[in-house]
């Protein structure tokens, strides 16, 4: 992997037990203390930096910043927390020796001096931490919290002191923070449910440190736009309708049949040459380009359709209703690239699946999927993708903010998006937009790691044209743009 994955606090303890080994701990601990300053002048570049630094490694990171903001020229304080961690107390005499002022951390000096500050620096708690908070921290953190309220912008160490690195609740109380500065991957709390909401915009700064140590502890990995933008099909002057890949959407139901026409939609922005949608409803021709074929017993057309006669990739489940089942059964022995949403997501059909499959449940789904509960599946939605992948084979697709991907390959964690797409037909359109990846060519895994940031980029586009509330059909007008802009130059995507 050559962006940043994703660490567990357990994969970044193993790292650090490395350098410190290999007497590189303290050099990492520049390292780092020097991108929390970087960070820090630039998205605030003038009045007093106020830095909190707790006794444990964060509180180096901090003492580390607060000496660099000083060679900058910044009105630098720091409040801090007695320490036995020698590289702490190492960084704080640093600190002291170039003139540094360091005060004890106390509930009204924080209040005090926050008030004037430009900006606060979170170094408490870091990756190491486990709740619960003892109640003298406690008060500090709300305190932190009521001067953000104040006006004063936080900026995070590692992540936003009170969260649990590996988990995705956050805790009353915890630092909301602006910005979060973390180091050699993210972590789970940094990417997945209300800890995330913490965290602000999360900037993950490179440390010089042996590449193939951290990769090694890299549970999932969080492509970039430039990676992913390599997998996508190329087509070529040739290329005809009948090469660009058949797509066939199986769906609808009465009183769902919209769901079939906005995977077609899908497909047909995502580049498939030919677009049909089998349906035992009336399905709405939202687009002309689409084909739709009504049938008095769709499971009984499927279970006949001949060799020569399918398509390149389905799309199945979306709103079929009762029908999904058996439609899927028959499907599945032809052995084409399938994916499976919605009503075909049924515990009866593990097992029957291959390796060009894709399914693509949401939490509530995945946890019927698991015999779970949907708590559960958020809770650790990296482990819930790999127990869904180890039941139903090909590629599966955790939908969420951020989506997780799991295959053979491993664990995948998307990026982008856009608040806005939480609204009825979203996946649907994303399950069009994958069957037309997979039939121009793409496994399973590849179209479900691209085919997710480019449903993502086609929000943030949208958003930009209609606001806060999208609907489906605003992301699906986007998908030609997002296309071009992940397959731009690095440094080319608006």
């Amino acid at each position: 992997m050559t962006t940043p994955g994703v660490l567990l606090p357990a994969g970044a303890r193993a790292v650090d037990a490395q350098l410190e080994r290999a007497g590189l701990l303290d050099l990492a601990m520049e390292d780092a203390g020097r991108a929390v300053a970087d960070e820090t002048h630039t998205r605030v570049p003038g009045g007093r930096v106020l830095l909190l630094a707790g006794g444990g490694a964060n509180g180096g990171d901090a003492f580390v910043a607060a000496r660099h903001l000083l060679t900058l020229g910044r009105d630098v304080m720091v409040l801090a927390q007695p320490s036995t961690h020698p590289l702490t107390r190492l960084n704080r005499r640093r600190y002291r020796a170039v003139g540094g002022a360091v005060r004890p951390l106390q509930p009204a000096a924080l209040a005090r001096l926050g008030r004037t500050a430009a900006v606060l620096v979170d170094g408490l708690l870091g990756t190491g931490f486990r709740p619960p908070l003892r109640a003298g921290l406690a008060t500090i953190l709300t305190a932190v919290n009521a001067a953000r309220d104040q006006g004063v912008p936080v900026l995070a160490i590692d992540l936003p002191s009170g969260l649990d690195a590996g988990q995705t609740g956050a805790p009353h109380p915890s630092v909301q923070a602006d910005w979060t500065v973390t180091f050699m991957g993210v972590k789970p709390a940094l990417l997945f449910g209300e800890a995330a909401a913490r965290c602000g915009q999360v900037i993950v700064a490179p440390l010089r440190v042996p590449r193939d140590w951290v990769q090694a502890q890299q549970i999932a990995e969080w492509p970039d736009d430039q990676e992913l933008g390599r997998l996508l099909p190329v087509r070529t002057a040739a290329a005809h309708k009948g090469t660009a890949g058949r797509v066939w959407i199986v769906g609808g139901h009465p009183g769902t049949v919209g769901a079939a026409a906005l995977a077609g939609l899908g497909a047909l922005r995502a580049g498939a040459g030919l677009v049909t949608v089998h349906s035992g409803a009336d399905v709405p021709l939202i687009t002309p380009e689409l084909m739709v074929h009504r049938h008095a017993a769709l499971a009984a057309f499927l279970a006949a359709a001949e060799p020569g006669r399918r398509p390149d990739a389905v799309a199945l489940g979306m709103g079929l209703g009762p029908e999904a089942v058996p439609a899927a059964r028959a499907v599945l022995t032809w052995g084409v690239s399938t994916v499976l949403d919605a009503d075909a997501l049924q515990p009866e059909l593990a097992g029957l699946g291959h390796a060009g499959c894709v399914w693509t449940p949401h939490p509530g789904e995945a946890a019927r999927l698991l015999g779970t509960t949907t708590a559960e599946v958020t809770r650790d939605p990296l482990t819930a993708a790999r127990a869904l992948r180890d039941r139903l084979g090909g590629a599966v697709i955790l939908k969420g903010g951020p989506s997780v991907i799991a295959s053979a390959a491993g664990l995948s964690v998307s990026r982008g998006g856009h608040p806005g797409m939480a609204s009825g037909g979203m996946g649907d359109t994303l399950s069009g937009l994958l069957a037309a990846l997979l039939a121009q060519g793409l496994g399973a895994a590849d179209a479900a790691r691209v085919g997710v940031r480019l449903h993502a980029r086609a929000g943030e586009l949208a958003a930009r044209r209609f606001g806060y509330g999208l609907g489906a059909t605003d992301v699906a007008q986007e998908l030609g743009q997002a296309w071009a802009d992940l397959h731009a130059p690095a440094g080319c995507t608006p």
